[in-house]
């Protein structure tokens, strides 16, 4: 028994190879999803990084605009002569920013669904 050796059916062979072949292609196919996957949430991580740019920097501007309506406002409450032309003011101011507060927040919202919508 000592000059024998051991051939290896074809048939094992074959089924050995085609077990290969097809470990491969499961492979491949794994990583060519997991590549695709990544480079969507690359794309994806970029959009929504984008859109909390643009609602970061509207919302800087709303702020900005308020700021300066309330200044505008308490300057000119320092210049009213009586008490009944403040309320006046303050009434009038109330109602502009009241305005003003629902179409930032329509405008934010906008800028929100428009983040959210899915990109086809």
């Amino acid at each position: 028994m000592t000059g024998q050796t051991f051939e290896i059916p074809a048939e094992m062979r074959a089924f050995a190879e085609k077990g290969v072949d097809q470990a491969r292609t499961a492979v491949s196919s794994f990583i060519g999803t997991a590549v695709k996957t990544a480079e969507q949430m690359q794309t994806t991580s970029k959009s929504v990084q984008e859109s909390l740019q643009t609602v970061v920097a509207k919302g800087l501007d709303q702020v900005q605009e308020n700021a300066a309506a309330t200044f505008d406002f308490a300057q000119k409450l320092v210049r009213t002569r009586d008490v009944r032309e403040a309320m006046a003011l303050q009434a009038e101011f109330i109602s502009s920013q009241i305005a003003n507060l629902q179409a930032q927040a329509k405008d934010l919202g906008a800028v929100a669904q428009n983040t959210l919508r899915p990109s086809a």
